[in-house]
């Protein structure tokens, strides 16, 4: 399946001059997700690795940990009137003895999947992994060629420009997967997911590279598939500070070249001298 980009004809404007022309978007399309035939959850995403998406979204949720824990995964057939299908419907089914998350009673947009969440306390899912005592270490020249080794995996985006990017990544910068989603916390799953089914969790001594801002929910994302490491070409929430400080991350922002800022978790990162910082190096830049 390949709907990852839709052609539309439009009309290209530069200062006086008028050009039709047919542009590529991304699509973005709904995918409902069920547990044993019961409606879970709806996410508006980029069709692609559903699959991966729907078993990363367990993980978010705490309800899986290992490949085992899920039994099957298939599109339902017959999800139209008529009986087509329109591959926008999952249904998961756990393995025997593995407790399912309690359904959320709204959608969740591509911009935002916390929204539905009752309450913050509600969104602090119990992590089944510690990443705080993760002891890898990061050399600040590595960390700086993540974003553009990430933006050089975007495929889709080269076609549509409407996409964002979570790629893992090694403590020595190799990577490991890059999802493309119209939602951030889409592409972060879709890895956790990826993850999951190759039996990957946890992911200690990886790196967490996302092309936009570091919402609160990535930050969980994160600590619920035991990454140490979450990097942003953007800004964070005052929130993500927050969690990642009280869960041992760290949290880089404004990684643009060899700039960015380090929120919490410096020990991980060895940065390079530079003139006044003395010889530990180790302030971040700000």
């Amino acid at each position: 399946m390949s709907r990852v980009a839709v052609k539309r004809r439009i009309l290209r404007v530069k200062d006086t001059v008028r050009i039709p022309k047919i542009d590529s978007l991304a699509a973005e399309e709904p995918l409902e997700i069920r547990l044993d035939g019961t409606p879970l959850t709806v996410t508006m995403r980029t069709p692609g690795d559903d699959f991966d998406l729907a078993a990363g979204f367990l993980v978010s949720e705490g309800a899986v940990r290992a490949a085992a824990d899920i039994a099957t995964i298939r599109y339902c057939a017959g999800a139209t009137a008529d009986g087509g299908n329109t591959y926008n419907v999952l249904d998961v089914r756990l393995a025997p003895g593995v407790a399912a998350p309690k359904p959320r009673n709204f959608y969740t947009t591509s911009s935002c999947g916390v929204c539905g969440k009752a309450s913050l306390e509600a969104v602090r899912t119990v992590a089944r992994w510690s990443a705080g005592d993760d002891p890898v270490e990061l050399a600040q020249p590595t960390v700086a060629t993540l974003p553009d080794r990430l933006r050089a995996a975007q495929r889709v985006f080269d076609r549509t420009g409407g996409l964002h990017a979570a790629g893992l990544f090694t403590s020595g910068g190799e990577p490991l997967c890059v999802r493309e989603d119209v939602g951030r916390h889409n592409a972060v799953d879709k890895l956790l997911g990826w993850a999951l089914r190759n039996d990957r969790l946890p992911l200690r001594g990886t790196v967490l590279m996302v092309s936009g801002r570091a919402s609160f929910e990535l930050v969980q994302k994160a600590v619920m598939g035991a990454i140490p490491v979450l990097a942003a070409v953007s800004a964070p929430s005052s929130l993500a500070v927050e969690l990642a400080a009280e869960e041992g991350l760290t949290l880089i922002g404004f990684l643009r070249g060899s700039s960015m800022n380090v929120y919490t978790g410096e020990r991980r990162l060895s940065v390079t001298p530079a003139a006044g910082y003395g010889s530990a190096g180790t302030r971040p830049p700000g």
